[in-house]
This record gives structure tokens, sequence and C-alpha cells, in this order.
């Protein structure tokens, strides 16, 4: 497995792969990788013949320095991880790499970001296209992988790619879990014993509403009251609770058609999201 940490010696290397007729897979990742990100390797293992995963904790996606600082890194541990799944190279640059001075450049995406993570993380989502988009120029994929646990994340990025021409597919693989339901993510390392048994009412609450959907309940105040009651009772401090429409990320009044409930929530000074689809058909 090669290990990358220059941008133009990446840019090199997979215009050589692409000159040999190589497609390529992307995995872009911030590290401290678990089961949900080695699926991501597996899904794109499956469309491409070379797979490459970024490790970067991208420093303009956090509206709040602590949590940037306390984000957790083990690069040994990735390192170890990634070659055991497959993937063929790591590109692993330094803030300094991706951000070598003052940016006067901006990208940003409008309408899809109004909501959820959108209205409570200021600035979030333009750092993410923003990285994105530079991960692409400098790994030249020819498919993306990225998790449905970060919903519209994933929505943000393909109407970047839309509007920008970007020549990349974006797969979309489904949410990993625990065993006992919990959506797999890099900040659960940072949750004590007792807020990790409580995060276990996230999941139950969206099971909960995905219940009551699958048997007739249209309305969504009803569908967000089941899931809160049940979130509450494990004493965590709701950040959002939303049904939003599943292409637009607009809030609606009743399910007409393929929806999305999402939850963001702190355990602590730890913020978890997770989501369930409701889909109408």
């Amino acid at each position: 497995m090669k290990i990358i940490k220059h941008i133009q010696s990446m840019q090199r290397f997979v215009n050589e792969l692409s000159r040999n007729g190589k497609t390529i897979g992307f995995v872009p990742t911030m590290g401290a990788l678990h089961e949900g990100h080695l699926s991501l390797i597996d899904e794109a293992k499956k469309h491409a013949d070379f797979v490459i995963m970024s490790i970067f904790v991208n420093p303009t996606q956090f509206d709040k320095k602590d949590d940037l600082k306390k984000y957790p890194r083990d690069f040994e541990a990735d390192e170890k991880l990634a070659k055991s799944r497959g993937v063929d190279c790591i590109f692993y640059p330094t803030a300094e790499e991706m951000y070598p001075k003052k940016s006067w450049t901006s990208v940003s995406v409008s309408e899809i970001t109004n909501t959820l993570c959108g209205t409570t993380r200021a600035g979030h989502f333009d750092g993410v296209v923003l990285v994105v988009a530079k991960l692409f120029n400098i790994a030249k994929p020819h498919f993306a992988v990225f998790g449905q646990k970060d919903a519209q994340q994933v929505a943000v990025i393909k109407q970047m790619v839309a509007d920008l021409n970007f020549d990349v597919k974006i797969i979309t693989a489904k949410i990993v879990r625990e065993a006992d339901g919990l959506a797999m993510s890099s900040r659960n390392l940072r949750l004590s014993k007792e807020n990790r048994e409580r995060a276990l009412a996230l999941h139950r609450g969206l099971q909960a509403t995905k219940f009551a959907f699958e048997n007739g309940e249209r309305n969504v105040e009803n569908l967000i009251d089941i899931s809160r009651k049940i979130i509450e009772t494990g004493q965590i401090q709701i950040d959002y609770l939303e049904i939003v429409d599943v292409e637009s990320f607009q809030k609606i009044e009743r399910i007409e058609k393929k929806a999305l409930i999402a939850v963001a929530a702190f355990l602590g000074d730890v913020r978890l999201i997770d989501n369930e689809i409701l889909d109408i058909s």
C-alpha cells in the first residue's frame, strides 16, 4: 500500500493510473477508522480497479475549535485497517499542504444546506464542499463513496458535483451499526460508558418513528413526537430532530413521498448524528 503526503505527487500518481486505463475509487475520511469506513472501501472495490483513501481532519468544516482539537487521530491504526481491507493508496496530507496560504476562493451550496446541520453548524458545509472539491481535483477519481449516515452531506456533494460538472460518480453506502444499533462513528470513541448506553435512545427513537410510518402514520409532527419522547428518556440534548424531503432537504408537514428523519444530539460534549429513510413506495 502506497502512502502519499503531497498534492503534486498524488496528482502525478493518479495521472499515471489513468493513462494505464485504471478506474479510480475514492474514499475520503478524517481517519479514526471503524467498520463503517471499511464498508466504504468494500463498496469502492466493487466499482474500481484502484482504491485511494484520504485521511485528513479538515479544519474548515469544524465550527468549534475544541471539537477539532479533540477529534480522534491514530494514523498507525488507520493505516493497518486500510491495508487489511485492500486500500491501494492513502493520501495523507497536512493542513499546511492542503491550505498553504489564505484562500480567496470559496465553494458553497445553497438551499439544501438551509436545514439540519446547515442551521446548527455555521460554515460547516462550506468547509465540506471546499475540501471535497480540492480532493476530487487531487485524487481525480471516477467513483467516490460516502456513507448514508451523513445523508445531508452526501446530498450537498452530489449537488456540487452536478453544478460544477465534476466527472465523478457519487455512491452512497448504507449506515453500518454496532450490534446494539448505534450508528458507527469516530466520535463514539469519545463517549463515556454511561453516555454510550444513553446514546442507544437515538436509534430506538428513529426506529419507533419508522415503525409508525410503516403502519400508516404520515403526519410529520406526530412522527417526530414519537422519536422525541424516546430520545429524551436518555437525557440527551437534541440539537435537531426533523423530517425532511429526501431530495430537497426542506421541512415538510406530511409525508407524500420519500422522506428522511434525521437527528443530531449531544451527549456531554460529543455530537452524534443518525437518520432513517421513510420510503413511501
